[in-house]
């Protein structure tokens, strides 16, 4: 009975519920030594500590509250909670574009797990209309669950069932696609997909959250309906990636998806387009166009699907003293391939260079792209990068890392032939090299500089 009633909670805490007959899913007053408390005492994840009661306050939010700062408890209420959201069917409606979600799992498709505490992919597609039934007023939405998993386990042979399965769907005659995935690794989907799905005639939209959609501001269901706008109005056909543009809720931005990074840990508007301008911005009924060269949105079924890819390919990120054993252990494990994240203007230290030099002779095909993130590799201005192409490196312009690297997987997927592989690895797919960045493409906001205090001063009241 008491696992029932006080799910998770143990030692110190599970005596303080006891002790005032308040129950997990009860609606309760907690008086503390900082003030009182209001909300519904939550279950505990049951690897935590016993020295907190968790609730969720009336924001929505939840808090801890340190059991020694409690002086007295009330149950008022009790209501237990089901936080599984029913599937509904979604409706059909005349003139509206029919777009597929496939659902990989993900923030955008998940719930709290009051047990262990942790987000898990809970959610299944039809769920999701479920939670955000404005989808029916954008499109008619059909749904598939591909796959059930966070994004740092999605891979190559994820990335390749998708692209098969947006190949069918695109002969099949669907107008545009929406894939819900984990924001850790989008961007390295968005950049597999570009390779893999060639030329589609119409958009493909990778969309996910950075907040679960239990907490208040969740942008999941903001998200998902600027991504089906994109997928079944734009006339952008392109794999993208739609994510918050601002840290507010005005608009989504759309990013190409072989130039798009997540930039930081937990901000909703994390995902920015690097060394160059994003592609649109998008909310729930229009869509603007930054850019005015992309792929247009076409009436054929014609698309070119290459699933392939390579596991035998790493990403070496430089540090200063770093030894040739790096490079020989990876040669010695039967990596075929290394992208090489180099300092400057693509640049390692001489100690490497007999280990790059054993690696080209067994036919390792290497790569440099670059730690400052914007700009090109420059290899010819130094010693160190002439140096550095003699024993076989080649530069990798302005490939961002990890649109290298799945390019270079991508590549070698195909065939192991140097030469075959460069000629892949510099043909521009679909601008992951471009001749050069806007003057508007490199932009950093940093607090505190008397420009930027002016701006949020007078623009962002």
């Amino acid at each position: 009975m008491d696992k029932d009633i006080f799910q998770g909670y143990k030692g110190a805490s599970l005596a303080i519920l006891k002790k005032y007959n308040v129950r997990v899913w009860g609606q309760a007053t907690i008086n503390t030594s900082r003030g009182p408390f209001i909300g519904t005492i939550l279950p505990r994840a049951e690897n935590d500590d016993d020295k907190h009661i968790v609730m969720k306050i009336p924001t929505g939010y939840n808090i801890g509250v340190d059991i020694d700062t409690i002086t007295d408890m009330k149950e008022t209420g009790y209501k237990k909670a089901n936080y599984k959201i029913p599937e509904k069917e979604f409706p059909v409606t005349k003139g509206l574009p029919n777009v597929k979600l496939f659902g990989t799992g993900g923030t955008i498709a998940s719930r709290l797990d009051y047990r262990t505490g942790a987000v898990i992919p809970a959610f299944s597609p039809g769920e999701l209309y479920g939670a955000v039934p404005e989808l029916a007023d954008i499109c008619n939405l059909t749904t598939e669950k591909v796959f059930a998993v966070f994004s740092e386990n999605m891979g190559p042979e994820q990335y390749k069932q998708l692209a098969v399965r947006i190949g069918e769907e695109i002969e099949n005659g669907i107008e545009g696609i929406v894939i819900g995935h984990g924001t850790d690794t989008l961007h390295h989907t968005g950049a597999a997909l570009t390779f893999m799905v060639q030329n589609p005639p119409i958009p493909i939209v990778l969309v996910g959250s950075q907040r679960s959609s239990d907490r208040p501001s969740s942008d999941a269901a903001l998200n998902l309906m600027h991504a089906m706008n994109a997928a079944g109005n734009s006339d952008i056909a392109e794999v993208m990636v739609c994510m918050f543009g601002p840290t507010s809720d005005d608009y989504g931005l759309l990013h190409k998806g072989t130039r798009v990074r997540k930039m930081h840990s937990s901000y909703r508007s994390t995902f920015r387009t690097i060394g160059d301008v994003p592609m649109a911005m998008v909310d729930r009924k229009k869509i603007t166009t930054i850019k005015k060269d992309y792929k247009r949105r076409r009436k054929d079924r014609d698309v070119t699907i290459l699933p392939y890819f390579s596991d035998k390919v790493t990403m070496l990120y430089y540090y200063p003293g770093m030894k040739p054993d790096t490079i020989d252990a990876l040669v010695d494990a039967g990596y075929k391939g290394i992208v090489i994240v180099g300092t400057g203007l693509g640049h390692v230290n001489k100690e490497l260079y007999p280990a790059i030099e054993r690696a080209n002779a067994k036919g390792v095909v290497m790569y440099m792209t670059l730690q400052t993130i914007w700009g090109y590799v420059h290899m010819f201005v130094y010693d160190t990068g002439r140096d550095m192409m003699a024993k076989g490196i080649i530069p990798g312009a302005n490939m961002l890392p990890e649109v290298a690297f799945i390019k270079l997987g991508w590549a070698l997927g195909q065939t192991e032939d140097p030469e075959k592989v460069k000629e892949l690895m510099l043909t521009v797919i679909n601008d992951e090299i471009t001749e050069r960045e806007p003057y508007n493409g490199y932009l950093v906001y940093q607090g505190e500089v008397p420009e930027i205090k002016k701006f949020m001063r007078d623009v962002r009241k």
